[in-house]
C-alpha cells in the first residue's frame, strides 16, 4: 500500500508542470500535485517537461527537459558557457526581469520572514547596474588537467567538476587574459596543475583583482613551490602590461579555501589600491572589497547619506574590514569605531585611514560579538551604527548590545535578504522602526541582490 504521505513523483520521471516563480537561487518553482519541484533555468509562466534527478520529503529537482510554452521575458544568454557553468544563473532573463525578481525576493523575506507590512515604509525599486557585464573587479579561475592540458575554468554548479571556458562576460577583460596567460605558462613550462583527487601536482587558482583605473594584481595559488618563477613574472608581464604587482601563495590543504597561509611577493606590490568615493584603499589579494565598483559606490552613499550625519556624531561601523565605510563616515561624523575580526583587515585599515589622512577614526581587532557588548559595558555608546555582515547575518548578541546602546540610527547592509529580514524582525522588536528599503543589484546575471535598509528609534 502507497504510503499518503510520499511524493508523487519518482526519480527519473518525465513531467510536465507549470513554473510560477523562482527561489532564491534564481531556479524556476513549480508544484506538480501539488508536490513543490524546483528546475533550473525554467522561468516564471512557462510550461515545462522536466527530468525528476532528485527526490525528498518536500520537494523534487528536475532538470528541464522541453520548452513547452516559453515566457516572453527569456533572452538568449550571452555566454556560451552559461548553461553548463555555475558562475551565473539568470542570463536567461530579461536584465530589467531580473532587477523585478531582485525588489520581490527582498520584499517576500520582509514579509515572510520579518513579518513587515511595507506598506509602513518606503519599499524602492531595485537599483540596476550599469554596466551589467564585465563588472566584476575579482576573479578566481581553477585550474585542472584536461585531455593532457592544463586548463583554467569554473566549476559546474554544486561541484569541483571543471569546466573549461573562453570567457567570462561578469569578468573584465584583464582577468580573463591573466587566466588564458597562466595556462599559456604552465603549458610552456611543463608545470602541472594541481588534481583534487590525488592531491598532487602545483596549480591550484588563480586569483585577479583589477582596479577601477586598470591595475592588475595577480595571486598564483599552487601546491607547492612555483617551478620557473622568473619566467613566470616575465611571461605574465609581457602579456600583462598593467600588471603592477604578482604574488605566490602556497595551499597545502586539502580543502576547498582558496587560499593558504604563506603570501609571496614575486614581482611589484603585494596590493592594488582602488579609488572609492574619492578615497584611496590599499587591497590585497584576500582582502574583502564589493566586486562591482560603481554600484559598490552607490551601495555605500546610500548608507551614508541615509544617516544624514551632522558632524557631532559618533557611529560605529561593525564588520568594517578595510576600512571602506569607515573611512566615508570619518569625513562625516565626529569620531567613527570600526570592528572587524581580521587581524589583516585591521591592519589595511589603519594603513588606509594613514593614506587617506584621516585620524577621527579608531579600529578595534575583535569579533564584534563581543566587542560590541564590551563597549557598551564602558558606556561608549554610539549616535548611529553601520551594519555591513556576511552572509549569515548579526549574532543576536550583537542586536541585544545594539538595541541595549539605543543608537538614533542604523544603516544594514545587507547580501542575503533572509538574514536579513530575520535581523530587522529582532530590532524591530527592539524597538527600531524601518524608514526605507532599498534593493541594489551589486552581480548582474545572478539571482544574489544587496539592501540598504535605514531604521530609526521609536519611543516604546
Amino acid at each position: 500500500m502507497k504510503d499518503r504521505f510520499s511524493p508523487p513523483i519518482k526519480k527519473n520521471d518525465i513531467i510536465t508542470l507549470e513554473i510560477t516563480s523562482l527561489n532564491s537561487e534564481g531556479q524556476g518553482v513549480g508544484k506538480y500535485e501539488g508536490f513543490t519541484v524546483f528546475v533550473p533555468y525554467a522561468l516564471p509562466s512557462e510550461e515545462v517537461s522536466a527530468h525528476v534527478i532528485k527526490v525528498s520529503k518536500n520537494y523534487a529537482v528536475a532538470k528541464l527537459v522541453e520548452l513547452n510554452r516559453g515566457s516572453p521575458h527569456r533572452i538568449e544568454p550571452i555566454c556560451e558557457h552559461f548553461y553548463k557553468c555555475g558562475g551565473c544563473d539568470l542570463l536567461h532573463l530579461d536584465y530589467s526581469e531580473q532587477l523585478k525578481f531582485k525588489a520581490k525576493r527582498v520584499y517576500d523575506a520582509l514579509t515572510r520572514i520579518g513579518g513587515f507590512d511595507t506598506d509602513s515604509f518606503e519599499m524602492n525599486d531595485t537599483i540596476g547596474s550599469a554596466p551589467n557585464t564585465r563588472y566584476r573587479n575579482k576573479a578566481s579561475f581553477p585550474y585542472a588537467e584536461v585531455d593532457g592540458k592544463v586548463t583554467a575554468g569554473l566549476f559546474a554548479e554544486r561541484s569541483h567538476r571543471l569546466i573549461p571556458i573562453n570567457d567570462c562576460i561578469i569578468q573584465s577583460s584583464s582577468a580573463v587574459d591573466a587566466m588564458k596567460s597562466a595556462c599559456d605558462f604552465a603549458n610552456s613550462y611543463n608545470v602541472s596543475a594541481y588534481d583534487e583527487q590525488t592531491h598532487s601536482g602545483c596549480l591550484r587558482h588563480l586569483v585577479v583583482r583589477t582596479s577601477h583605473e586598470g591595475d592588475i594584481l595577480i595571486t598564483i595559488v599552487a601546491n607547492d613551490a612555483l617551478p620557473h618563477q622568473k619566467e613566470f613574472v616575465e611571461f605574465m608581464r609581457n602579456r600583462l602590461p598593467r600588471v603592477t604587482g604578482i604574488v605566490h601563495n602556497i595551499n597545502t590543504s586539502k580543502t576547498n579555501v582558496i587560499f593558504g597561509e604563506q603570501f609571496t611577493t614575486l614581482y611589484g606590490e603585494n596590493s592594488i589600491v582602488e579609488r572609492i568615493c574619492g578615497l584611496k584603499f590599499k587591497v590585497a589579494a584576500q582582502s574583502f572589497l564589493q566586486v562591482n565598483h560603481s554600484q559598490t559606490e552607490k551601495l555605500y552613499s546610500l548608507a551614508i547619506d541615509g544617516l544624514n550625519l551632522k558632524g557631532n556624531e559618533l557611529v560605529f561601523d561593525l564588520y568594517c574590514g578595510i576600512g571602506t565605510i569607515s573611512l566615508l563616515l570619518a569625513q562625516k561624523a565626529k569620531k567613527v569605531i570600526g570592528i572587524e575580526s581580521v587581524p589583516q583587515a585591521i591592519s589595511d585599515a589603519k594603513h588606509n585611514s594613514e593614506m587617506n589622512g584621516i585620524h577621527n577614526i579608531e579600529f578595534i581587532c575583535a569579533e564584534a560579538e563581543s566587542a560590541l557588548p564590551q563597549l557598551v559595558k564602558e558606556s561608549v555608546k554610539p549616535n548611529a551604527i553601520v551594519l555591513d555582515p556576511p552572509r549569515k547575518g548579526c549574532d543576536k548578541t550583537v542586536l541585544d548590545a545594539i538595541i541595549e546602546c539605543q543608537p538614533e540610527k542604523i544603516a544594514y547592509i545587507s547580501c542575503n535578504p533572509e538574514t536579513l529580514a530575520r535581523d530587522l524582525k529582532e530590532l524591530a522588536q527592539g524597538g527600531y522602526a524601518i524608514k526605507s528599503v532599498q534593493p541594489v543589484d551589486m552581480f548582474p546575471g545572478t539571482g544574489h541582490v544587496e539592501t540598504v535598509v535605514l531604521m530609526s528609534r521609536v519611543e516604546k
